[in-house]
């Protein structure tokens, strides 16, 4: 009993999750099912994967505002290589600019000391034009169909989108809690000068950090254009928002040097059920983000409490 009181006051959101789902259930009579929450799962697998890189961010002290134009940009080159030569070279391609641009964030906000809402808010800028420019504003559309079962195939039952997002939360939870990656990205968050005065090579783990979530953020745009069997330019718009928002529900501080991935993927899953149920007892849109604010402004402030 004591250690489940503990589990709960370390994961509030778990009680929050609950909460939420006890009340839809009892709301709506279809929300309890399991296509159901199946189909919550594969709408939140998009953002879940994002919100897995932006916790590393986030707790390193840092933020990501140009995820959702990676996103977009990786989309886009990752289908039209697909389209020209292969399924495997466009994979290649979209996750290799993914990364780059994620390293670039990383190697200007380590290097130069500039403030990482500053560097990502230009790069956000910058991905954006690159994607329209490199579409002329058209969606590159057609793909086989062994890519589209990234986005549309199922495994015993489960969503193949489901599956890639539970390997990644398995690979960065396990990354995070049993690497000197995960040591340091604490490290940073709680107090980068005294980590770098100890000597830890500070900018060094900055990119790296930087360089997986650009990549987290190409990974989920190759299975949402697999879904679709679609790239659009205007891909992406306010992932960020909804990666950070997860990432926060979840616990981490956005002070830095505190936070989890279990944490993470419980905020993706109360944004995902929120929508889910809200669309399921017919909330109109009009209010539905105002319901999702006052849920993350709740759970903002009894983070602070906690602290």
């Amino acid at each position: 009993m004591k250690k489940t009181l503990n589990l709960l006051r370390r994961f509030p959101i778990v009680v929050g999750f609950v909460g939420i789902v006890l009340v839809f259930s009892f709301l709506s009579d279809r929300f309890f099912t399991v296509s159901n929450f199946m189909n919550v799962l594969r709408q939140v697998s998009i953002n879940g994967i994002i919100a897995f890189g932006m916790t590393f961010v986030i707790i390193s002290g840092g933020i990501d505002l140009s995820v959702g134009s990676i996103f977009a940009f990786s989309a886009v080159v990752g289908a039209s290589v697909i389209k020209s030569t292969s399924t495997f070279l466009g994979i290649l391609a979209a996750l290799g600019i993914g990364a780059l641009m994620g390293a670039f964030n990383g190697v200007i906000i380590a290097k130069m000391k500039l403030q990482p809402f500053i560097v990502t808010l230009a790069t956000m800028a910058i991905a954006r034009s690159f994607t329209q420019a490199f579409t002329q504003g058209r969606p590159v559309t057609g793909f086989p169909a062994s890519f589209r079962e990234i986005g549309r195939g199922e495994i015993f039952g489960i969503p193949v989108p489901v599956l890639i997002m539970l390997g990644v939360f398995v690979f960065a939870w396990y990354l995070l809690f049993n690497t000197k990656l995960g040591l340091y990205t604490y490290s940073i968050g709680g107090n980068e000068e005294a980590t770098r005065l100890s000597g830890v090579k500070v900018d060094r783990y900055k990119i790296v950090i930087y360089t997986i979530s650009g990549l987290l953020a190409a990974l989920s745009a190759l299975i949402l254009t697999a879904r679709l069997n679609s790239a659009q330019p205007i891909f992406g718009e306010g992932y960020e928002l909804d990666a950070i928002a997860a990432v926060v529900l979840g616990g981490t501080s956005l002070s830095g040097g505190k936070g989890s991935i279990i944490g993470t993927i419980f905020g993706v899953m109360v944004l995902g059920i929120i929508n889910n149920g809200m669309n399921l007892v017919i909330i109109s849109p009009f209010y539905q983000q105002a319901v999702k604010g006052a849920v993350i402004l709740l759970a903002v402030m009894a983070e602070r409490n906690n602290d």
